[in-house]
């Protein structure tokens, strides 16, 4: 697949729900791993944001909450989880408190490059969950 995405701090906070500075906090208290670029901006790893949001999500945020809603069904998050079958797929996204799932091809997970990481939104309709790669 391709190399591995890297979010900054504001991305981040979008995908988690919070604000930027809430982002910021979290990473100078060390609870998500950063790294600079080039140009000197703090960014995060798309495995470190999924695996964060998955724990931020299962336990207390230390933080007030800030509700987290969708415009027109559309959950925008990270991928957290993916298996592959032959022909199918099972794939997994955080959107803030969200956790969803979808199932479907294999062949659509390959032609979105989804994997762990990667920024994406879910779109549900009725009893559909469709994916769409930001």
């Amino acid at each position: 697949m391709t190399g591995m995405q890297s979010y900054t701090i504001g991305q981040a906070a979008r995908l988690l729900g919070v604000s930027p500075d809430t982002a910021r906090r979290w990473a100078d208290a060390g609870r998500v791993a950063t790294h600079r670029d080039e140009s000197g901006r703090r960014l995060i790893d798309g495995r470190d944001l999924a695996a964060f949001s998955v724990e931020l999500a299962k336990g207390d945020s230390g933080e007030e909450e800030t509700p987290y809603t969708s415009a027109r069904n559309a959950f925008p998050g990270i991928v957290t989880a993916i298996k592959l079958g032959d022909v199918a797929a099972q794939v997994e996204i955080q959107a803030g408190p969200h956790r969803l799932v979808s199932l479907l091809t294999r062949e659509a997970v390959e032609e979105l490059g989804l994997e762990v990481g990667v920024e994406a939104t879910a779109r549900v309709k009725s009893t559909n969950v469709h994916i769409d790669r930001v």
